[in-house]
């Protein structure tokens, strides 16, 4: 029995074509690919500006930098994120200050996040987890009160809208992954959004190094030879290869998220008013770029996992609280409802080719699981 993995990309050959074209072209790094894809996703999030990266991670880190934040600031952020959240923030040389999440979305809890604000705090980083948005309007009432700034960590909620606009178009900034499995993929990939045209050179300068040419010849396919370094810059910019599936996989998100969606409220069908388990609130799943389909197992987590595994059904934890790592034990913090969940989290199968009976499979290993069977 083939196992039904957790998640996987939908792929075909219109990508590999895509990439062939590259291929051909002999350009393979920064180029007319990127900044074709840059244009697609100012033009479908409604963005003034997109610097594409390498990663998600690399997105957030760049933004931290480009605003100035670093050594001896503090940024406000759930734990319940992975872990490359906060190693972002960490990498700036800031400390992340951990605070807790609401019950029923798992999205950062507004009230404990203004109490974890201080005179140290630079930054407001929420998490909009599953591709649910956070209360924006609350956050962003908070940080222009405090001036403070908003760094969404968006990397779920590609295609979502707040209030009627897509997660990107309007705020500080909001960072994007396109790995392997988010609701587009680039293989790996990210995007930096933003509205500010003061921040624009800034960030186009140190994804590459600090060079002061991002460049209209590399967006030709061309090189300058002389260019002078102006600031601090990584390693970061994406590549034509990856932007080449990236560009294929926008035009079929729609069709991607609609199947996704589809299948999440036949879960929610089948498991709603089962004894044991609690659907998280999902609003409808309207104007939602879903990532994954999560549920709350009330006792028996584990071994319901260790019964999906024995019938070929894939399942997960999205995610180990950051708090509770080694490496992060300086801020140690009780997150009261972060650490109940983290006991109670189940993901199951959810991506865009899986099938009506690997669905079925699913249901009735869930439905044998918590029967104990």
């Amino acid at each position: 029995m083939d196992l039904i993995p957790v998640s996987r990309p939908s792929l075909g050959e219109e990508e590999l074509a895509s990439v062939k074209s590259v291929f051909e072209s002999g350009w393979l790094g920064l180029g007319a690919q990127v900044f074709e894809f840059e244009q697609d996703l100012q033009k479908f999030l409604g963005a003034k500006h997109v610097v594409c990266t390498n990663t998600g991670t690399t997105a957030l880190h760049l933004s931290l930098d480009a605003l100035g934040i670093g050594k001896g600031d503090e940024i406000v952020v759930p734990s319940f994120t992975y872990v490359a959240t906060i190693q972002a923030i960490t990498a700036t040389g800031a400390t992340p200050v951990f605070c807790d999440i609401h019950a029923d979305n798992l999205n950062i809890d507004t009230a404990d996040m203004k109490r974890k604000i201080t005179e140290k705090t630079k930054a407001i980083l929420p998490v909009h987890y599953r591709g649910f948005p956070c209360e924006m309007d609350e956050i962003s009432k908070c940080a222009q009160e405090r001036d403070l700034f908003v760094i969404e960590d968006a990397a779920h909620a590609f295609g979502s809208s707040y209030k009627g606009k897509k997660i990107g178009s309007f705020g500080d900034i909001a960072c994007f992954s396109f790995d392997p499995i988010k609701n587009i993929t680039c293989g790996e990939g990210g995007a930096v959004v933003f509205q500010d045209d003061s921040l624009l050179e800034k960030v186009q300068q140190k994804r590459i190094l600090g060079i002061d040419k991002d460049t209209w010849s590399r967006y030709r396919n061309e090189r300058s030879w002389f260019y002078d370094v102006v600031t601090q810059g990584y390693r970061y910019h994406m590549s034509n290869i990856s932007a080449a599936v990236g560009l294929v996989q926008l035009k079929k998100y729609d069709r991607m998220n609609r199947r996704k969606i589809e299948v999440a409220k036949r879960y929610d069908a089948a498991f709603k008013g089962v004894n044991g388990i609690t659907l998280l609130r999902n609003d409808g799943y309207k104007d939602i770029g879903l990532f994954v389909y999560i549920l709350k197992i009330k006792a028996r987590r584990n071994e319901l996992m260790d019964t999906l595994s024995k019938k070929g059904v894939g399942s997960g934890i999205h995610y180990i609280p950051s708090h509770i790592f080694s490496f992060y034990k300086k801020e140690r913090v009780h997150l009261p409802v972060t650490e109940q969940i983290y006991d109670e989290i189940l993901t199951l199968p959810l991506f865009p080719d899986i099938t009506d009976t690997q669905v079925e499979r699913v249901i009735d290993a869930v439905a044998s699981g918590m029967a104990g069977k």
